[in-house]
């Protein structure tokens, strides 16, 4: 399956969440098998001659192909998630969406100093998420060794708020 077919999965939903946003829906692309192999596999293929020792996947969606990567990539799964769903000892961070602000945590013991981390959301817009993320892991002492998105909102200049993260899109917009 070509990138130009994969695109045709994905389906745009005019002024959701909210007026003037065109909300990029992956559902479709999730009902395909073929469709969901294959974007899984051109997610992984950057990293896989890499060490990863960790996914780090972004609430929620991020969950969807973060799982799938680190098994590709012989990886542990770690979640980041939104306040008030994960147990035990947290760190946080508050960020900046393109439409408000809001907070991830981690469990402060799920990455330790050294581990290698791969981020991995569905969509990277504006790039706030993918900042709290990449800070949440530095202050475990990780190092950040990619950032991977089913979707870049090219336009919106998110990969600049990732720094220095090598930042991996397979369809862009």
């Amino acid at each position: 399956m070509q990138l130009a077919e994969l695109k045709t999965y994905i389906k745009d939903v005019p002024d959701f969440p909210k007026a003037g946003i065109v909300f990029k829906d992956i559902s479709p692309l999730l009902a395909s098998a073929k469709a969901r192999n294959t974007a899984t596999q051109l997610l992984a293929a950057p990293f896989e001659n890499n060490r990863v020792d960790i996914v780090l996947g972004i609430e929620s969606r991020g969950f969807l192909f973060g799982l799938p990567l680190a098994n590709i990539l012989n990886a542990q799964f770690v979640m980041v998630r939104k306040p008030g769903k994960l147990p035990g000892k947290l760190i946080t961070k508050e960020y900046v969406l393109e439409y408000g602000t809001d907070v991830l945590e981690l469990q402060a013991m799920a990455i330790k100093s050294g581990d290698h981390v791969l981020l991995h959301d569905d969509v990277l817009a504006t790039g706030g998420t993918a900042a709290a993320a990449i800070s949440l892991v530095e202050q475990c002492g990780g190092v950040v060794v990619g950032a991977s998105f089913l979707i870049e909102l090219s336009f919106l200049n998110g990969s600049t708020n990732c720094r220095d993260t090598p930042v991996h899109s397979i369809l862009k917009y």
